[in-house]
């Protein structure tokens, strides 16, 4: 239990500060972002602020990132909002018991996880897939607002258009709100600069664009702009209480999708904490006096375990850490999980003083969903898909079916759609392994491929590297190969087969080896191996493949040609 709190014992005064300025920055941030995500889960906004209080503090207490922000994210909103949707209506009591039963069996599937070490399954979701899941997602999200965006469910919407209703004050507020977050986002940090501020400051106060749109929308509600724009409504001053309530007919029903959201509530924080820990190796500031912790992933399942299990517990719903609060907490100097404690404990402030309830009552609902769409659309990175364009077809394919599967199947069927992708994309890869002819450059030892290099080759001798591992799954696919390679090489009498790519011989490929060597003897060609790796010869010495090798096996291919092709020894005559 060595690694709890670890970060706190050694701490350095200097790193104070840091952690200080960026806890009150990314609290400043959580506030409307909080709110609107919350309102991506279908529940009331203050839910969003008691998801950003216990599950920061836990995180802190079990994890493993020094700067990750633990809290409400939009794809996991997402993903609760249509978890819940067929179970229940969207702001009701069942609802909410329901999003924190969802928060709940996540976390216990988290901390199970943690607890048998599979933090090693994350690896298995590609790059391309996960852009294509968040392209999709943020589409979607986006999409979603843009009803609350022009006031389109305000009681006093009247203008139509298309046939929906819309309400004129309601749609200033939106649209003006997106526009100064859109113009915030692009433009301010360099005004800032050139106003004389140092410029991580400004890439700091430039994030906190959605706090300052907020606290204007809700002023100007204040002020009597806009009657019958639809705000937040009344906010339960205090503190979450514990929340034990749980509906137990629905357990069966919220199984996959809490396996889901598990699943994808590591991956997202998982991702985030890694690219923050080089961010904080390449600052060189961090917890012991400049290096930082790299996450650990079994580690980081337990931490993300118990601060969703915290969050259903207190009145949340499902968190993961997120990149875009991070790379802030980051940037404004945060070095420990102090930080994100400083967090937890000004938004509890905020939750705590009855004026700020107040003030959070009067904050218009088109601004929130301006917040909402202009950051998911942040989220939208097209150099995975241009780069995938002209890299790898298969992954462009799999990073579009996955974003297509989101957009037209939903969220659970684009998570599985993507998995699927991402092990199908493996599979075909390694069904199809590379096998090159290989050649001797002149004057050397080296042996490349002939397609590539002007090699030597010889009639009677063929080289073939193998640059897969062997495995059910190739194995025919291999031997097929072998077989065209042989019946054009009508003189061949010797083939060697140059494993130093192979790692692994399965048992099926074992089989296909034992035929493969008879096959070849039947045709008068002998079988040999060169550059057998250790583990992988350990293996086969306990396999009767060796005892009926035909050929031999050789150290290198070097010691294969020298063998294979040297003159045959002079009969001796008698006198």
């Amino acid at each position: 239990m060595s690694w709890l709190l670890g970060w706190a014992r050694p701490y350095q005064r200097r790193l104070l500060a840091g952690d200080v300025s960026a806890g009150i920055i990314v609290a400043m941030m959580m506030v409307p972002q909080a709110m609107a995500y919350a309102m991506v889960a279908g529940l009331p906004p203050v839910a969003g602020l008691y998801a950003s209080i216990i599950p920061p503090l836990l995180y802190a207490l079990f994890g493993t990132s020094m700067t990750q922000s633990v809290g409400p994210m939009a794809i996991i909103s997402l993903m609760t909002a249509a978890s819940l949707a067929p179970l229940a209506v969207p702001g009701s009591t069942l609802y909410g018991v329901l999003a924190a039963q969802l928060a709940l069996m996540a976390g216990a599937v988290l901390l199970l996880s943690g607890l048998l070490r599979v933090g090693f399954l994350a690896n298995f979701f590609s790059r391309p897939v996960m852009s294509g899941f968040t392209l999709g997602s943020a589409l979607l999200i986006a999409w979603g607002q843009l009803p609350a965006l022009l006031g389109a469910n305000a009681a006093a919407a009247s203008t139509t258009y298309g046939g929906v209703k819309l309400h004129p004050a309601s749609m200033v507020l939106g649209i003006g709100a997106a526009l100064l977050l859109l113009w915030a986002r692009r433009a301010l940090a360099g005004l800032l600069r050139r106003a004389g501020l140092p410029a991580g400051a400004c890439a700091s106060l430039a994030r906190l664009a959605p706090m300052l749109v907020v606290v204007v929308g809700a002023a100007l509600v204040a002020a009597g702009f806009g009657a019958g724009v639809t705000t937040i409504g009344a906010v339960p001053s205090g503190l979450p209480s514990l929340n034990l309530a749980t509906a137990s007919s629905y357990w069966g029903a919220l199984l996959q999708p809490a396996l889901l959201t598990a699943f994808m509530v590591f991956l997202i924080s998982m991702s985030s904490a890694q690219a923050l820990a080089q961010a904080q190796s390449g600052r060189g500031v961090g917890h012991g006096g400049g290096v930082a912790h790299k996450p650990r992933a079994n580690l980081e399942l337990v931490g993300l375990g118990v601060a969703n299990l915290g969050s259903a517990l207190s009145g949340g719903f499902a968190v993961t850490g997120s990149m875009s609060r991070g790379a802030v907490n980051h940037a404004a100097g945060a070095n420990t999980p102090l930080a994100s404690i400083i967090s937890a404990l000004l938004l509890t402030l905020t939750l705590v003083l009855p004026h700020a309830s107040v003030a959070l009552a009067l904050v218009p609902m088109p601004v929130l969903a301006a917040t909402i769409m202009v950051a998911v659309l942040g989220m939208l990175e097209l150099d995975t898909w241009r780069v995938a364009l002209r890299y790898d077809r298969s992954d462009a394919l799999a990073l579009a079916g996955t974003a297509g599967g989101v957009l037209v199947a939903g969220v659970e069927a684009g998570v599985v759609i993507g998995v699927l992708l991402s092990m199908g994309t493996l599979i075909w890869r390694a069904s199809r392994p590379h096998i090159a002819v290989l050649g001797r450059i002149a004057g050397s030892e080296h042996f490349r491929n002939v397609e590539r290099y002007p090699g030597g080759t010889t009639p009677a001798l063929l080289l073939l590297r193998v640059d897969a591992f062997l495995f059910f799954g190739n194995i025919d696919a291999v031997a097929a190969r072998i077989d065209d390679e042989v019946a054009a090489r009508p003189a061949l009498r010797h083939l060697v087969l140059v494993l130093s790519a192979v790692n692994a011989i399965d048992t099926s490929a074992l089989f296909g080896l034992a035929d493969l060597n008879g096959q070849l003897r039947a045709r008068g060609v002998l079988l040999h191996l060169a550059e057998v790796k250790g583990p992988v010869m350990d293996r086969l010495k306990t396999a009767d493949l060796m005892t009926a090798l035909s050929g031999q096996v050789f150290l290198s291919a070097a010691n294969a040609w020298d063998a294979l092709t040297a003159p045959a020894p002079a009969s001796s005559s008698p006198l």
